[in-house]
């Protein structure tokens, strides 16, 4: 648990691009405000903060403090009378190496295969989950279980969540392929197929397995019985290994990743592209002859993540968008438009709402091909969410789109699934307030927050040190493992730890760094993909 008190001033530990919004945002105090070189100690730029303001998130009154016109490369700090700021830099690529991270701990979240010391340092080991799992509902049957991406602080496994965070990484190569050029590296890396490739299909080859051969459903998840204890190191953790039963909305996530996967992958490997769209096919006509399917709910026995999740059509929305734009096809098309004319969310991008993936394949495809009412019914939607967004973080202090009710379990993956809606809108619109507003949450998650913490280990000047996450707790390692996005404030105190620490504090300061809090400071790769998006964006 880190002890340290957070500075009322607050500055994105990492940096500021030299062109565009640079500013520090201060707590409890205005007035003259000095910008330092951290290694001259000259000051380089004063200005005035604006007026304080109550910021019913963070429980304070705050301010800002504008120094856009300071465009030097260099490292500074920003004081205010007796108060400073972490330092950062000013520079025309700062979040390069962030971005390397975020990509890289997909790497570090490998399960079945050793961890190398050459790529994953001092947070290697050895190979984990390599036994064959069984059938929940049919224990005779022993099938293939290893690869795939350990989910969370657990080593649980999931279809949906998988698929999106698949998803996130193949979106953001799609759009920003400029930001992947360099090897992260990974023992992939040939210098011919971007890394973020390689790793999404480590991932992609473990999601074949969760489909069931005999059907073409996509199993739920693959887990253990019971999550293993907090510092059990992956290797370790030898219980049995689960198949859970075919659900809907793991078959429909499964149907719009691989889609999504054949179209990306088309240029790099046409086989491996066919084998992508072959398994999303059979799985949309799984969700064909299933059309009323209840949630998945996990058995009395099983007390793992239950990611469970009533409404399915987001899902086969998705998955109809996706094999619509790869292959083309008008019956994709068809079944997409009876699935939109149903009631759901459509710009959501959580693990149990995926309907805005699907929104985003038809606003993102060939417009000749699609139908020009629903296009543009769907894209004023988009903009109007973006929209509202945007008069969200208009009224905030730190300048972002949650209100005191948003801090929930994994705030943090809320305020990046936004900031990638917003890009997106940024994309389809060219309205430079949506890219603002987007870099706002980066500037966020990375420090210029009400705790002054960065929320992804090994990142930052006081970046989390203490994540609910079993291989930076069970390892000999003091620092964690690094490029991992904790979940953040959560105003509900879900946890014990939470609870003992946390009563009364603001919703914004519902946060502790602490390895016992799992309801707001585990990680998962569903935070981390989108944090990958973002970034992506603004790196060069």
């Amino acid at each position: 648990m880190s002890e340290a008190r957070p500075r009322n001033l607050t500055v994105d530990q990492i940096g500021y691009p030299l062109i565009g919004e640079k500013s520090v945002i201060s707590a409890g105090k205005s007035g003259t405000f000095k910008v330092i070189h951290s290694i001259t100690g000259e000051t380089v730029f004063q200005g005035e903060t604006g007026t304080l303001q109550s910021d019913e998130a963070a429980g304070t009154e705050v301010c800002t403090g504008d120094f856009s016109a300071l465009a030097t490369p260099g490292s500074y700090y920003v004081q205010l009378d007796d108060e400073v700021s972490a330092p950062f830099v000013i520079a025309d690529n700062p979040y390069k190496e962030l971005h390397q991270g975020l990509l890289k701990a997909f790497y570090l979240f490998r399960c079945g295969c050793d961890l190398e010391e050459e790529y994953a340092g001092p947070w290697s080991h050895q190979a984990c989950h390599l036994a064959d799992g069984t059938l929940y509902d049919d224990p005779e049957v022993k099938l293939n279980s290893t690869g795939g991406w350990h989910d969370a602080g657990d080593y649980g496994q999931y279809t949906g969540p998988g698929a999106k965070a698949v998803a996130d990484l193949l979106l953001a190569f799609e759009l920003y392929p400029q930001a992947f050029r360099s090897p992260l590296p990974i023992p992939e890396t040939d210098g011919v197929t971007p890394d973020v490739l390689h790793e999404c299909r480590y991932e992609l080859e473990w999601l074949f397995k969760m489909q069931d051969d005999r059907t073409g459903g996509a199993f739920h998840k693959l887990t253990t019985k019971q999550f293993p204890a907090l510092n059990v190191m992956p290797e370790d953790d030898l219980a049995d290994l689960y198949f859970l039963p075919v659900s809907a909305t793991a078959t429909g996530c499964f149907a719009g990743v691989m889609a999504l996967a054949s179209r990306i992958y088309r240029p790099f490997d046409d086989s491996f592209a066919d084998r992508c769209l072959a398994a999303a096919k059979r799985a949309w006509q799984w969700l064909l002859d299933h059309p009323e399917v209840p949630g998945f709910k996990n058995p009395q026995d099983i007390g793992t993540g239950e990611y469970g999740d009533e409404q399915e059509l987001d899902e086969r929305y998705w998955a109809a968008a996706e094999l619509f734009r790869t292959t083309g096809d008008e019956t994709y098309h068809m079944q997409f438009k009876a699935l939109a004319a149903q009631q759901f969310p459509k710009y959501e991008l959580g693990w149990a709402d995926m309907g805005g993936y699907g929104s985003f394949a038809y606003l993102l495809g060939d417009s000749a091909k699609s139908d020009s009412t629903l296009f543009n019914q769907l894209k004023g939607g988009l903009l109007a969410e973006a929209d509202k967004l945007a008069s969200i973080c208009a009224a905030d202090g730190y300048g972002i789109s949650l209100t005191a009710a948003d801090y929930i379990w994994g705030s943090n993956m809320v305020l990046v699934n936004r900031a990638m809606l917003l890009l997106i809108a940024y994309h389809l619109s060219e309205n430079s307030r949506y890219e603002l507003i987007a870099l706002n949450h980066l500037h966020y998650l990375m420090g210029r927050n009400p705790l002054d913490l960065s929320y992804v280990t090994g990142y930052g000047d006081r970046p989390v040190m203490h994540p609910h996450h079993r291989p930076s707790v069970g390892d000999t390692v003091s620092a964690p493992v690094p490029g991992l996005v904790a979940g953040g404030p959560n105003r509900g105190l879900n946890d014990d730890c939470m609870m003992q620490h946390l009563q009364g504090k603001a919703p914004a300061q519902c946060f502790i760094d602490d390895e016992l809090s799992y309801a707001g400071n585990e990680v998962t790769i569903y935070w981390n993909s989108p944090a990958v998006f973002v970034v992506s964006h603004f790196v060069k």
